[in-house]
C-alpha cells in the first residue's frame, strides 16, 4: 500500500506517481505559536497536516511536508507575539516560501496543489505567494492551485453539536474547543487536559493599537474556554472535514 507522505517516497517513485496518476498534492501550512498551557506550540501545523492526510486518503493524494512557520500572531486570533515560544516570520518570508513551493511543484509536473492552512493569520500571504508562483510559471503552466482554511468546512449542524451553549466564533476559538478536541482525536498524548484554563472569552475593542497591549489577552493565551473538549467531538469534526474537503478538491479540479 503506497504511503501518502511525499517525504517517504524516493524521487523515482514520486516522479512515477506524478506522471501516471497526477494526484492532488496537499501542502499543509501552520505556525509555531502558543496554544495555551494545554496544547503544543505546533498545533496549527499538526492539525493542518492531519486533516490533509485524511483528505488525501479519500482522493488518492499525496501530502508534502508542512510549512511550519507562519505569519505573526495577532492578539485577536492568536494571542500575540509576546508569548515565549511563538516563533513567526515576516510576510515576505512566508510569501517567498509559498511562491517557491508553487514554482517547484509546477516544475515537478504536478497539476493539482492544495494549500491547507491551519493558521488564521497566514491567509493573505498564501494568496500573494500563490499568485506570484503562478506568475513565475507563466500562462502555459498546467498547475492549478487551491487554497483553503480547514475550519471553513465545518457545517452549522456540527458546530451546534460541538457548542451546545453557542459558538463563540472562529477567531476566539484559538486553543479552545475545536483545536483541543481535534488534538484529542489526532494527538491525545500531546494534550494536557488538566491544564486547560478557565478564562472567560476575551473581550476585544473594535480597533487595534500598536505596540500591542498585552493586557487585552488572557495570561494563558487562550481566547475562550477549552472546557467541554472531547476526542469524540474531535473525531466528528475530523470526519466531516475530510469528507467535505475531499468533495471540494474533486469539484475544484474536475
Amino acid at each position: 500500500m503506497r504511503t501518502i507522505w511525499m517525504n517517504q517516497l524516493s524521487w523515482v517513485d514520486y516522479e512515477a506517481t506524478i506522471k501516471a496518476e497526477q494526484p492532488p498534492i496537499f501542502l499543509p501550512v501552520g505556525a509555531l505559536e502558543q496554544h495555551g498551557p494545554h496544547l503544543p506550540l505546533g498545533t496549527d501545523g499538526l492539525l493542518s497536516a492531519a486533516v490533509a492526510a485524511d483528505t488525501a486518503t479519500l482522493v488518492q493524494g499525496l501530502v508534502a511536508p508542512t510549512l511550519s512557520y507562519g505569519y505573526k500572531s495577532q492578539p485577536k486570533c492568536g494571542g500575540g507575539q509576546h508569548f515565549c515560544g511563538t516563533t513567526s516570520v515576516d510576510a515576505a518570508t512566508l510569501i517567498g516560501s509559498v511562491r517557491d513551493a508553487v514554482r517547484e511543484f509546477g516544475r515537478h509536473g504536478a497539476t493539482k496543489l492544495v494549500f491547507v492552512n491551519g493558521h488564521y493569520e497566514n491567509q493573505w500571504f498564501l494568496i500573494e505567494g500563490i499568485d506570484l508562483g503562478l506568475r513565475d510559471l507563466g500562462p502555459g503552466a498546467k498547475l492549478q492551485v487551491m487554497r483553503l482554511e480547514y475550519w471553513d468546512f465545518l457545517t452549522e449542524q456540527t458546530l451546534t453539536s460541538v457548542f451546545p451553549n453557542g459558538f463563540p466564533g472562529f477567531a476566539l476559538e484559538h486553543a479552545a474547543v475545536i483545536e483541543t478536541s481535534m488534538m484529542l482525536h489526532y494527538h491525545p498524548s500531546l494534550v494536557r487536559t488538566d491544564l486547560i484554563p478557565e478564562d472567560p472569552p476575551a473581550d476585544f475593542p473594535p480597533y487595534d493599537v500598536y505596540p500591542t497591549k498585552k493586557n487585552w489577552v488572557p495570561l494563558s493565551g487562550v481566547l475562550s474556554s477549552a472546557k467541554g473538549s472531547t476526542a469524540e467531538k474531535g473525531k466528528t469534526m475530523a470526519t466531516e472535514l475530510a469528507m467535505r474537503m475531499a468533495d471540494a478538491v474533486i469539484e475544484a479540479f474536475k
